[in-house]
């Protein structure tokens, strides 16, 4: 499993530090974590167990339309920052310019349009949950290239596993800017509680069959976060998270 641990420079130095330099700062626990865990173990075999036909459907669905593989893998960092792989049903065409699939919405079939718009795609990763790597409930885990360019203070988002559904996700998904998906993904770090989480997760079955936030706007998914603008930052204004992601391989 590839493992990297965020480090945190407090000088702000303006250039990226290296993998294992800075100072570490790991996560707070709280005695609901270790609860958590055993909830979401048990709600992740009951699931599978419940979805398996649907999952069987997909597979077969995906097998046809699109081709090998059904499953796609992204490295995705997750809690204190160490890396793993997402697994989703595979909802677009690869990258082949010669047959005109190289933007998004090009490669974006309606089989895939449909998966994601009922986050039927997201079902595998509840063997993330159980593996370990990520929640039932908890911040979406975006791209490892984002790590360089939170805030400290969005970059707390990590002091929990990533969550297959999130306080961000009923809240607008992706409509939201990308600030306003970082806010309530540190105020869930910091109010996280069975009652959010049961709240949560009742909330997601309301916008998923509302199919509401599906993408960005002006997008079929959803615009890439280049770092918060200066005059959007809260606290010192050249203040930068230097975690350094290292590649995935």
């Amino acid at each position: 499993m590839r493992q990297h641990v965020l480090n945190i420079d407090d000088t702000a130095h303006p250039h990226r530090k290296s993998a294992g330099h800075g100072t570490h700062r790991e996560a707070i626990r709280r005695p609901y974590d270790r609860w958590k865990r055993v909830l979401d173990v048990i709600g992740a075999l009951l699931l599978l167990v419940l979805l398996a036909p649907v999952m069987l459907v997909v597979t077969a669905v995906v097998l046809v339309t699109l081709g090998r593989p059904v499953l796609f893998r992204h490295t995705r960092p997750g809690l204190d920052g160490k890396l793993f792989d997402l697994i989703k049903f595979r909802s677009m065409h690869p990258v082949d310019p010669t047959r005109g699939l190289v933007r998004d919405e090009d490669r974006l079939p309606r089989i895939g349009q449909w998966l994601r718009a009922s986050s039927i795609d997201e079902l595998p990763e509840l063997w993330n949950v159980l593996r370990g790597e990520m929640s039932l409930v908890g911040p979406r885990p975006h791209l490892v290239e984002y790590l360089s360019r939170y805030t400290p203070e969005q970059a707390r988002r990590h002091e929990v596993r990533p969550g297959i559904t999130g306080l961000a996700q009923v809240r607008g998904r992706n409509a939201l800017s990308w600030e306003d998906k970082f806010r309530y993904d540190v105020q869930y770090v910091d109010q996280r509680s069975l009652r959010l989480d049961l709240r949560i997760l009742a909330e997601t079955v309301r916008v998923v069959l509302r199919r509401e936030g599906i993408s960005a706007p002006g997008t079929v998914t959803w615009h890439e976060f280049m770092g918060t603008p200066e005059p959007a930052l809260v606290g010192r204004p050249s203040e930068r998270s230097m975690y350094s992601p290292g590649r995935p391989t």
